[in-house]
């Protein structure tokens, strides 16, 4: 199972840092979007989740589980999810203003270059 993980993880990472070299504005939205993703299995695993224990302390369980991690996995969607609908909203513009969706600076003449 933690292989799995590894590999999950390690493949989401990869194809974030793929896309995010792109020169279009969706698929370096969408790398962002992997790489947020492999983030958060990351923190929830290294969480060390234990099954069927309780969040809290309680005298008459074994142990407890940890819910720092759940708490930041959480706060980490909600941001990556805002982060990702500001930079839709202002790849849109971009796209209207300039006609393109291109991530470069490179002026079209030097394009042609």
């Amino acid at each position: 199972m933690n292989l799995l993980i590894a590999v999950t993880i390690g493949l989401l990472t990869a194809c974030g840092v793929y896309l995010i070299l792109r020169l279009r504005t969706f698929p370096v939205i969408l790398g962002l979007t992997f790489l947020s993703y492999a983030v958060n299995i990351f923190i929830f695993i290294s969480g060390r989740l234990a099954p069927g224990l309780p969040p809290i302390i309680d005298k008459a369980a074994p142990g407890y589980t940890d819910p720092l991690p759940q708490a930041l996995v959480l706060t980490a969607i909600v941001i990556s999810f805002g982060m990702t609908a500001v930079l839709v909203l202002m790849a849109i513009g971009a796209h209207l203003g300039a006609g393109h969706d291109r991530v470069d600076l490179r002026d079209d003449a030097e394009a042609g270059e």
